[in-house]
């Protein structure tokens, strides 16, 4: 078996056993759900939705499950909240953990990383590490407001480089429910 292959299988396992891991959050089951189509957060508890963040944008050129650097999509797939940076340029921000091992191993398979990047994510991920920023998929992606932009830009159009955005005050209400370690799914 070659060592590419055994990676792409080892990462599948792996992944797959580990992803219900839970982090730590305001309560054991709030998670944040976010739908690209709809252009709405939600956090729920469980299955049950607690608060709900409708206008939000996203990246400029929609969303996709293969995010590169420099697109301008935004990732679908499952993610945590990695770090949270209270006084950013964008008024708030929290990181996901992406890349994380399902866009790595898909990355690797595709020839868009080596093995090296790919060892690192996964070091990271079992490691519940933030992984590498500065890869070819590109990297700090989560969510912010606008900061000392203009708050009526979700009206009109999605404008960020791979981000979910809300307003200031949206996300402000939002901090009370995020913690390192929350649950994103972005569908």
């Amino acid at each position: 078996m070659s060592l590419r292959r055994y990676l792409s299988l080892s990462l599948w396992a792996t992944s797959f056993c580990c992803s219900a891991i839970a982090g730590p959050a305001n309560t054991p089951d709030t998670w944040l759900l976010i739908d690209t189509k709809t252009h709405e957060l939600n956090v729920m508890a469980g299955e049950q939705t607690v608060e709900s963040f409708p206008r939000i944008a996203i990246g400029r050129r929609g969303a996709s499950f293969d995010k590169q650097r420099g697109d301008d999509k935004t990732p679908l797939g499952e993610y945590r909240i990695g770090w949270i940076n209270e006084s950013s340029q964008f008024h708030r921000f929290f990181g996901f953990t992406y890349p994380n091992l399902q866009v790595a191993r898909r990355a690797f398979d595709r020839g868009l990383i080596g093995g090296d990047t790919l060892n690192q994510i996964m070091e990271a991920h079992f490691g519940r590490n933030v992984p590498p920023q500065s890869t070819p998929l590109g990297g700090r992606i989560g969510i912010h407001g606008v900061g000392r932009g203009n708050a009526d830009v979700h009206e009109l159009f999605d404008w960020t480089h791979g981000c979910v955005a809300l307003t200031n005050r949206q996300v402000d209400r939002l901090a009370h429910w995020v913690r390192k370690g929350t649950l994103v799914s972005i569908r």
